[in-house]
């Protein structure tokens, strides 16, 4: 179940890039993990035939970091290097019978595969991972899930379309689980692992007489498609660490917000992180922001909002400490929360979006105090 740190490691993974008309950026945190399990991979630009599509995941390991680690590195391969993905015309629209075939098989293949790296053949690693990601096409857009890590398409403002978790306590999940002979107790498979479907975790797929998708655990994505349109904005791949603490909505709503205060999207990402952590997030934390045509611009109007709100934060919080220098930092907060309209702070981010601030202004009056971050 994961064992944590004293205090956070909070130093982050920054990477960017842009091409096919598409902008990215990402940010990965170790946080209160012992170690870093999280891995992603972003291609702009596809080996073969495929130079127009592009490819962005996020894995979230699990037991051990390897597993995790070599999907990264190989999960793409496998995909294109299926018969399906190897006979796609550039030039055409693909059956989606075709891209879904693909996608599964390059991720059964996959699975398959890593059974003979040396460490897992031997039982030395039982590590897993889960994987979201999604290729995108000059005309679809294709996600792929496998366990909760998760994806939302933002369209004109909302969520179009959003991934699903695949949960022990899921029914399809459940009886695929007891038909193997397992159980789910305290919501995860036979006690102990927490998803229903992963890559990797092959303490878990070893039943006589059942195939890969059949197992305790299975490696089969779930795959949606949706066509692209003129209104697409963002895409946001996350591990569960984001999704703990923020719904699909809230972090719609915060990525649109910070999108139009920040200059790149790796500093959105980093946003998202850090208030993810003042949440409470307690796990591993990586975040892919992939923008459409453009849709990434700084508005200065919201610039100029966003820099009042800090004023009007550094005024209260000279109010508050002027009356009482000795406050505790989290009645600090809790006086602030009351004292701010909700509607002026980050939408879905709140004043957790702002901590950080707060936590600095503190400081000034309180040189002793240290965060734990």
């Amino acid at each position: 179940m994961g064992a944590f740190l004293d205090k956070p490691k909070i130093d982050k993974q920054n990477d960017s890039g842009e091409g096919n008309g598409l902008t990215y950026g990402l940010s990965s945190m170790q946080g209160w993990r012992i170690e870093m399990e999280d891995a992603h991979c972003a291609v702009t630009g596809l080996p073969g035939n495929l130079a127009k599509w592009s490819f962005f995941a996020v894995f979230d390991g699990h037991a051990g970091a390897r597993i995790s680690a070599h999907c990264a590195q190989q999960l793409l391969n496998a995909i294109v290097e299926t018969d399906d993905f190897k006979k796609l015309d550039p030039d055409a629209v693909p059956p989606f019978e075709d891209v879904q075939r693909g996608i599964r098989d390059g991720f059964l293949n996959l699975d398959s595969k890593m059974r003979k790296i040396p460490e897992v053949e031997l039982g030395q690693d039982k590590s897993g991972s889960t994987a979201v990601c999604v290729l995108i096409s000059p005309h679809h857009i294709y996600f792929a899930n496998c366990g909760d890590s998760r994806g939302i398409l933002v369209r004109d403002g909302k969520v179009a379309l959003a991934t699903m978790d695949h949960k022990p306590i899921n029914p399809v999940e459940k009886e695929r689980i007891q038909n193997a002979g397992g159980s789910v107790m305290i919501q995860r498979v036979n006690g102990s692992l927490a998803v229903s479907r992963s890559l990797g975790d092959y303490d878990y797929k070893n039943v006589c007489g059942r195939g890969p998708t059949e197992q305790l655990v299975s490696p089969e994505p779930e795959i949606f498609s949706e066509s692209r349109d003129d209104k697409d904005q963002f895409i946001v791949l996350a591990c569960d660490g984001i999704w703990d603490v923020m719904t699909n909505e809230e972090l719609c709503s915060f990525v649109l917000d910070r999108a139009r205060v920040r200059n790149s999207l790796s500093a959105v990402c980093d946003d998202v992180v850090d208030t993810c952590l003042h949440k409470g997030s307690r796990d591993n934390m990586s975040v892919i922001i992939i923008a459409f045509d453009k849709a990434h611009s700084v508005d200065e109007a919201a610039v100029a909002r966003d820099k009042a709100l800090d004023r009007l934060i550094e005024t209260k919080v000279t109010e508050k400490m002027n009356e009482n220098s000795k406050i505790d930092l989290m009645e600090l907060l809790c006086q602030l929360q009351a004292s701010i309209n909700a509607e002026d702070l980050p939408p879905g981010g709140g004043l957790a979006a702002k901590k950080a601030l707060v936590e600095s202004l503190y400081q000034k009056w309180n040189p002793e105090y240290e965060s734990y971050d």
